[in-house]
């Protein structure tokens, strides 16, 4: 078998990362950007800490703020006329997974306006031209955007989430600095962490899984289990953990894809809003338990990674165990457990959604309709 791995031209972390930013410009000779970031993070002066190394070197840019937390298909339309008539020559995105997704397919579009109707570029396009030249600034340590080959966009009309996936999308360069998600209040570390470890576990017991991509995820299981308690407390260490954690699972699980956790979480989004995080983080236990038996050994290897010995432990044993550290993982940070708008006459709506979604072919375990139905109703 062939194994693919896309991975980012060159990505910069620590501290003071963005500060790179101008001489990269410079060095690459482009005379304008457009800057995809959305509002709140325009409001609370995060975005400010890009555009001010841009003034200070003379720079010229505009500002793109039409992105909600779930973008949407119109959202793109509104950028890619926005980037049209703005002039510019490559692309910043300044965000979570929100801006950079919304990026990722104005960029397509502009390089590729045969795929103008954003609908067409639902799950593996076959787009013929790189995006246009883009740095991604992840503000969050979660989606891992800046370094996958993934976007998603909401179809409000369809209350649907459709997932894009297209190696001309990766960004070119990404700038990890935990300086720029040190703002993030506690209940958004949290949810994007948690979504960062969905990943991860969902990485390494993907059908397409393999060790290359498994060392990856394994790795950030640990950073993040390690991290996220004191990234929600806005610790440094914490942050620079959760930062590094996010971006390794983000090079491996862009390469070997997810599972119904993320399927699930997509259609809880596009019908309640849910945000992405927290539904990830709540159906994460439920769909592990509901995969256990098909993983082999991975289990052990996930509950060694959160720090757990399972010395001893028979398989049953330390299958409970990586699920229950998960779970109690997601509730020191604050996630519910619960869903309260979930709804028994969504349910069939909900699982027929979450089958049709592009991560559902990846899971472990065969599923079908009834058994995603089943599982939404765990969260009622």
């Amino acid at each position: 078998m062939v194994n693919r791995f896309v991975l980012n031209g060159v990505s910069y972390h620590g501290k003071g990362a963005i500060q790179e930013i101008p001489g990269l410009i410079a060095a690459k000779g482009f005379h304008k950007a457009f800057i995809a970031s959305d509002p709140d993070l325009i409001r609370f002066g995060v975005t400010k800490k890009v555009t001010d190394l841009l003034d200070a070197a003379q720079m010229d840019y505009v500002l793109y703020s039409d992105i909600k937390p779930n973008p949407t298909i119109e959202n793109v339309q509104s950028g890619v006329a926005a980037y049209k008539a703005s002039g510019a020559d490559y692309m910043i995105a300044i965000g979570g997974g929100s801006s950079m997704d919304t990026g990722k397919a104005i960029g397509i579009i502009i390089n590729n306006p045969e795929f103008a109707d954003v609908r067409s570029l639902e799950g593996v396009a076959p787009t013929k031209n790189r995006t246009v030249f883009t740095i991604a600034v992840p503000t969050t340590a979660g989606t891992a955007a800046e370094a996958t080959i993934n976007y998603v966009i909401t179809d409000v009309e369809r209350k649907r989430k459709f997932v894009c996936v297209d190696t001309n999308d990766i960004p070119d360069i990404a700038i990890v600095d935990p300086d720029m998600m040190s703002s993030m209040p506690k209940s958004l570390t949290a949810a994007t962490g948690m979504d960062a470890l969905t990943h991860a576990i969902e990485g390494y017991t993907t059908k397409a899984a393999w060790e290359l991509a498994d060392c990856l995820n394994l790795e950030a299981i640990r950073l993040i289990s390690k991290s996220l308690r004191g990234a929600v407390q806005n610790e440094d260490e914490g942050r620079e953990g959760m930062a590094l954690g996010q971006f390794v699972t983000g090079m491996a699980f862009s390469n070997v894809g997810l599972g119904i956790a993320h399927s699930m979480a997509h259609t809880l989004g596009a019908v309640y809003d849910t945000p992405h995080g927290v539904a990830c983080a709540m159906m994460l236990p439920i769909v592990m338990e509901y995969n256990a038996e098909t993983t082999g050994e991975k289990f052990k290897h996930i509950a060694e990674a959160m720090g757990i010995d399972t010395t001893g432990m028979d398989q049953s044993t330390y299958r409970k165990a990586a699920i229950n550290a998960v779970r109690q993982l997601s509730i020191d940070v604050g996630i519910p457990t619960k869903l309260d708008a979930l709804k028994e006459e969504d349910l069939q709506f909900l699982a027929e959604s979450a089958y049709a979604d592009a991560c559902r072919p990846g899971n472990p375990k065969e599923t079908s309709v009834e058994d995603l139905k089943d599982l939404f109703r765990k969260l009622m």
